[in-house]
């Protein structure tokens, strides 16, 4: 199976400007079984050209389905008598997607995360550009 991926046009990685745009998170503990998960924003415009609409842009960031792990809780993706994870975790730097009412908007620093619960985490990918 080929994954097929829109090549957007990055001018650094995705994870560094939002690690950069968050700033320091040593002060943040996240509890029992949440994890932190910074927005994924789009480029303006893909590698070939085509440019993404300011108003796609800000629903995207507005929706946020896509997101890095930042921190994860100590009760994360451990099994319990509700769940049996058997092996699946993620990590902070991790990429994965999310239903939008499923995760809590909160601004860390001033800037929009989520806030999901492990169980609610619907896929792991390599890259946020894998998925639209």
């Amino acid at each position: 199976m080929t994954v097929t991926t829109m090549k957007m046009s990055h001018a650094e990685d995705p994870a560094d400007v939002i690690r950069k745009e968050l700033g320091n998170l040593d002060n943040v503990d996240v509890f029992h079984n949440l994890i932190l998960i910074g927005i994924y924003k789009r480029p303006e415009k893909t590698a070939g050209g085509i440019i993404i609409t300011p108003k796609t842009q800000s629903e995207e960031v507005y929706q946020g389905t896509v997101g890095l792990v930042l921190k994860v809780g100590p009760g994360a993706f451990k099994d319990d008598a509700n769940n049996s994870f058997h092996g699946q975790s993620v990590k902070p730097g991790d990429w994965v997607c999310y239903k939008n009412s499923d995760a809590h908007r909160i601004a860390v620093n001033g800037v929009n995360c989520r806030l999901l619960e492990d169980s609610l985490v619907k896929l792991k990918v390599g890259h946020p550009d894998q998925v639209f």
